[in-house]
């Protein structure tokens, strides 16, 4: 190569470089989910409805969670993971969820999420956190069936959280 063409080269080296860092630095943490947040940040955004643990709630909407500490929380089963000492958590019903199918079930920090239904925890299907998002922590999919459903939150590092259910976008 001669030195016309190692220099091009380079220079073409550094572009790439350069502007590839201009387009990650372009993306925010609320970017980076598997799915788009944007429906859960404006309802955790707008007045969320304060509820605390034993609240019945429903889908597509958001509400502001007074926790408890995990150890004074009646969980309607066990939690999939083991409690930790300090952490906080709720138990809260969802009367009816009309329609069977993909739901996201979301918070504003870091927790547990576990899904139960006719007295058994619901598998996740799928799972997206970013720590870099203002608002919106995680959000995690289930297949739910119609019909009533518990959400459990356990493991908060706080006595309160965000959290907001519904169907997956």
């Amino acid at each position: 190569m001669t030195g016309r063409a190692i220099s091009a080269f380079g220079l073409t080296l550094a572009l790439a470089f350069v502007c590839s860092g201009a387009w990650a630095q372009d993306k925010t943490g609320c970017d980076q989910f598997k799915w788009s947040v944007a429906r859960e940040r404006a309802w955790f955004g707008a007045e969320r409805k304060p509820v605390a643990s034993g609240a019945t709630i429903a889908a597509e909407q958001g509400y502001a969670v007074t926790l408890a500490p995990n150890e004074s929380v009646a969980f309607r089963t066990p939690p999939e993971k083991a409690l930790k000492p300090g952490g906080f958590g709720a138990t809260l019903a969802v009367a009816n969820i009309d329609k069977a199918g993909s739901y996201e079930i979301t918070l504003s920090d870091e927790g547990r999420i576990d899904a139960v239904q006719d007295n058994s925890l619901v598998k996740s299907t799928d799972f997206s956190g970013q720590k870099g998002c203002p608002g919106v922590r995680k959000s995690v999919r289930f297949d739910l069936k119609a019909g009533p459903l518990t959400v459990q939150i356990s493991n908060a590092p706080a006595a309160a959280i965000d959290l907001a259910i519904a169907p997956a976008q």
